[in-house]
């Protein structure tokens, strides 16, 4: 059954856009680098001289100081949280654990998360800095230190199912806005968790027109832009003919009106003159799908999920 399938857009047409989108793009700055590390990392951004809050983020995540210039020791603390190259990124690490003990990765920071599954496992938060203890959780987790994620070919057009957690309601909403979802469903793909449910996405409203007289129904239009993988990598997604089927079929299986799946395109109800025509307003929660753009190389977790 599609959860919460579009209920509250009966009458009204919420537009999935199948345009390209935007490419996340990696912040360039030390300070906008090291404020992006300190939010997945603490929950906010920190204040402070630059050089103490480089100093603090190396002491918490290993203890260890990066050579170089500023630049050069944020390059690396940026790379080591976020970047697959020759070892999976702490994010990756991070998430195949959440994953394997809940079934299902957060949102939240990295200290909290580290310390809500330390609580689960073993009754008590860890001590040490964050490289030891997430070390300790994929020992208790997996049996060894070693998470066991390898490279996965994604095809383009591979569906993901999405949550709402930004509510689209017209009368709120202008272009630009960013609407946040997360996955609803693991994704997987050859035996490997490729989209863990509860990883972020972020979508951006390209058009919003109001309800107005004789019938004509609000219209929102977004942009589901980019998803984010359980290896910490945005990738490019968009709502295309594989994700626009997926609906309508679950839809017509869980008996929707034509109406209430006006999101699969400009579906409007016309009434009589001086009728007010519908809002759109789809609670936080409902779901529905989009797919991967292009072929991407993923890290991915080992799994024994159907695909």
């Amino acid at each position: 059954m599609f959860k919460k399938l579009f209920t509250a857009a009966i009458g009204a047409v919420f537009l999935l856009s199948s345009t390209a989108g935007m490419a996340f793009a990696a912040p360039e700055t030390v300070q906008a680098k090291l404020a992006a590390i300190e939010e997945d990392t603490y929950g906010v951004e920190q204040t402070g001289a630059l050089i103490d809050r480089i100093n603090k983020l190396e002491k918490d995540y290993d203890g260890q100081h990066r050579s170089g210039s500023m630049m050069a020791r944020v390059d690396a603390l940026y790379d080591e949280v976020y970047t697959n190259s020759s070892k999976p990124s702490v994010l990756t690490d991070l998430n195949a654990i959440e994953w394997n003990i809940d079934h299902e990765v957060s949102m939240a920071s990295v200290d909290k998360r580290v310390a809500d599954m330390e609580m689960k496992l073993t009754g008590s938060t860890g001590e040490g800095n964050y490289q030891s203890r997430i070390d300790a959780l994929a020992k208790a987790s997996f049996g060894t230190n070693v998470v066991p994620v390898m490279p996965v070919d994604v095809p383009a057009n591979t569906l993901v199912k999405i949550e709402l957690v930004t509510p689209v309601k017209s009368k709120e909403l202008k272009a630009k806005d960013t609407i946040q979802f997360k996955v609803a469903d693991d994704v997987v793909v050859n035996g490997m968790l490729v989209f863990a449910k509860g990883s972020p996405g972020e979508g951006v409203v390209t058009k919003v027109k109001q309800a107005r007289n004789f019938g004509r129904n609000a219209e929102v239009s977004v942009d589901f832009h980019q998803t984010k993988s359980v290896d910490g990598t945005y990738v490019d997604t968009f709502t295309g003919e594989e994700s626009k089927k997926e609906m309508k079929s679950l839809a017509m299986a869980g008996g929707a009106s034509l109406a209430g799946i006006a999101i699969l395109g400009p579906i409007g109800i016309v009434g009589g003159a001086f009728v007010h025509g519908k809002d759109v307003d789809l609670p936080a929660g409902t779901q529905m799908y989009i797919q991967t753009k292009a072929d991407k190389t993923l890290y991915g977790v080992q799994t024994t999920l159907a695909q």
